[in-house]
């Protein structure tokens, strides 16, 4: 769907209160991206014993979804597409299954099929020359969610056609933070913040019985926000892509691509959506990208428990139905 994600477009505000209790933050690399994993303690000891459960939890997630370990349950999928289905873990299964719902609810502009598609769109300064027709449409011939075949009895996973992957890059950060999110709120800590490069999941609040607030960077000047919202208890994820695009004939062409046309987004600068899950957050900022901006807020204005804010090309800002910012 696309080759890199981009979503530290904004920052978190952490207000330190008078009480015995203080947020504890460390910053790590994980999944091959930055995480900020912040805990509400006591004490500094057992702040890290939290953060180490977490930091556990979604190493064993990336062991399991990951497609560049070629021993991950996700790469033995991969390598039997067209050939035989695979056993895998129940966790495994209900993951590919709710993305295969949210490809239903998207028409298809999220699917985790997109990870068969020929990297045919550069975007590191080196394209000079649209790719023809013909070849865009040549992409992505091996994607498409509907043939992912799954038996739940049998507890397996196969790809019909020779040559399809899976892949997790536009929901397996999310996921990974909140599994941890709920490891942490099971064991008693809390409030924190999981911050998966920008897939951002709280619970609790604020020592000082705050809210926990983000401010919605303006893409256009990352110097300036737009305002404030605040986060009970649930997520909010941002998809930018106004720093990899390549222009030809006037149009520009971003790094999300759409998994069933083969041709990069456009119009849409940034994406911000709050959802319960991080997951369900991050597949639908990339989805809305490759759906557009009239589509997008139409889909996201039939869920539940959800919203989103929009920037196209032109830095006007767009809601949808049940969301106000607070404007700084």
């Amino acid at each position: 769907m696309k080759n890199a994600l981009y979503t530290i477009v904004f920052t978190f505000f952490i207000i330190l209160g008078a009480t015995a209790q203080q947020p504890y933050k460390e910053t790590l690399k994980l999944m091959g991206s930055r995480f900020d994993i912040t805990v509400v303690a006591n004490d500094p000891v057992t702040a890290r014993e939290n953060i180490n459960l977490a930091v556990a939890e979604i190493t064993r997630i990336e062991k399991l979804i990951s497609s560049w370990d070629e021993n991950s349950q996700t790469s033995r999928i991969n390598k039997n597409a067209g050939i035989r289905p695979v056993s895998v873990a129940p966790e495994l299964i209900n993951l590919i299954e709710r993305a295969i719902e949210i490809s239903k609810i998207t028409d298809g502009a999220f699917d985790i099929t997109y990870a068969s598609m020929d990297k045919i769109w550069k975007f590191d300064g080196s394209m000079t020359v649209m790719p023809s027709p013909e070849t865009i449409k040549k992409s992505v011939v091996d994607v498409g969610y509907e043939n992912i075949s799954i038996d739940t009895t049998a507890g397996t996973v196969y790809l019909k056609k020779k040559g399809m992957k899976i892949g997790f890059g536009a929901i397996g950060k999310g996921y990974a933070a909140d599994r941890a999110k709920q490891l942490l709120m099971n064991k008693g800590v809390p409030a924190g913040i999981i911050n998966a490069s920008g897939d951002m999941n709280t619970w609790g609040l604020q020592p000082n019985g705050e809210t926990w607030k983000v401010a919605i960077t303006n893409p256009m000047d990352k110097k300036k926000a737009y305002g404030l919202l605040p986060i009970k208890n649930g997520a909010v994820v941002t998809s930018g892509n106004y720093e990899k695009f390549v222009t030809f004939n006037g149009t520009r062409y971003t790094h999300i691509i759409d998994p069933r046309t083969g041709y990069p987004s456009s119009g849409i600068l940034s994406v911000t959506v709050f959802a319960p899950r991080a997951e369900l957050a991050d597949a639908l900022a990339t989805s809305v990208f490759v759906m557009g901006k009239d589509v997008g807020l139409d889909r996201i204005n039939q869920l539940p428990h959800i919203e989103c804010i929009i920037i196209d090309e032109d830095g006007n800002l767009f809601t949808s139905a049940h969301i106000e910012i607070d404007r700084l």
